[in-house]
């Protein structure tokens, strides 16, 4: 009995079956690039704790050490380096496979999917949207509203054909990007404030106003645009409270909490008791306040998405007028 149950147990051994996750291959080769948890983290927009443990499930799928870690250092382990080759031609392959589903399913596809951060969703779409409809019919497009880190693996994974997106410092080579403007800037403050009434303010009038700025993990364009003008003008911002959503912002300013620097779009966003007055602000650009990017997969091909595009680069100057 006992010999019978040991032969069972070793031939289950050899039919177990190692299954590898192909979002933590991704990780993995963040990581084995960058030789660090926190740039590779940055570049897939996630935590590093997460990342870790992306990778330790790997590892623990494995059944091996892929990396040796201190506190100052990280090096592939000799099982690490072998996986890596290993893994960019499981990735290709598995990427070649999607991206040629995809054009298989698009060539007959009525229906686009654009994903868009809350600004654009508000000012940029409905002014392409109008133009896009008036030249394509019969093309529907389904519109998802939500942050860049959200809407980034959205993308990779096949389920947005374009997204509008404030674009991170690193994003991954299978994105293709297109550069569109930089958003204007407006304070919103109660509707008694003492600058409600003004045609326009300078940083220089904020500064010793409470400030209601968003989280930087979740809105880091959002969160920098405050404290790169107040550096400009040699100033520091007096923050008094931090929330997460551009609605809950204008809420807090509505109630009297403070002011905030947002994005000139936001007024569309109607709150009662709120104003929003145009900020001065010189060398936007160069600061890389609010910057918006058109984003897809890079190598793809889909009329629908390449048909709003070119609608999106011809119209581009009229676009940016209302920005």
């Amino acid at each position: 009995m006992q010999s019978e149950l040991r032969s069972g147990n070793a031939l289950l051994a050899r039919r177990r079956v190692i299954r590898v996750d192909l979002y933590q291959l991704r990780c993995f080769l963040a990581v084995a690039e960058e030789l660090h948890f926190g740039r590779a983290a940055r570049r897939l927009e996630l935590m590093p704790s997460a990342l870790g443990r992306q990778v330790q499930q790997l590892e623990e799928s494995l059944g091996g050490r892929l990396f040796a870690r201190t506190t100052r250092s990280v090096t592939l382990t000799e099982e690490g380096a072998a996986l890596v080759p290993e893994a960019q031609a499981l990735l290709a392959t598995a990427d070649g496979l999607a991206q040629r589903f995809r054009e298989r399913t698009r060539t007959r596809a009525t229906t686009l999917r654009l994903g868009a951060v809350d600004t654009a969703a508000a000012g940029l779409v409905p002014l392409l949207l109008h133009d896009f409809r008036a030249q394509h019919l019969g093309i529907t497009v389904e519109l998802v509203e939500d942050k860049t880190n959200r809407l980034l693996p959205r993308l990779l994974s096949g389920r947005l054909d374009l997204a509008i997106i404030r674009p991170p410092a690193e994003i991954g080579r299978q994105v293709e990007l297109l550069p569109l403007f930089h958003e204007s800037v407006v304070v919103a403050v109660q509707s008694g404030h003492r600058l409600a009434r003004r045609r326009s303010v300078t940083v220089a009038d904020l500064a010793d106003e409470p400030l209601i700025v968003p989280d930087r993990r979740s809105r880091p364009h959002s969160h920098d645009l405050t404290t790169k003008l107040f550096a400009q003008a040699g100033l520091q911002p007096a923050i008094a409270q931090i929330a997460g959503e551009k609605q809950t912002i204008v809420g807090l300013v509505a109630a009297g909490l403070g002011v905030a620097l947002v994005p000139r779009w936001t007024a569309r966003m109607s709150v009662s008791g709120v104003r929003y007055v145009p900020v001065s602000v010189s060398g936007a650009e160069e600061l890389n306040v609010l910057p918006l990017a058109a984003a897809w997969m890079r190598g793809s091909r889909d009329p629908a998405r390449d048909a709003m595009l070119a609608l999106l680069a011809e119209r581009l100057p009229a676009y940016r007028s209302e920005a």
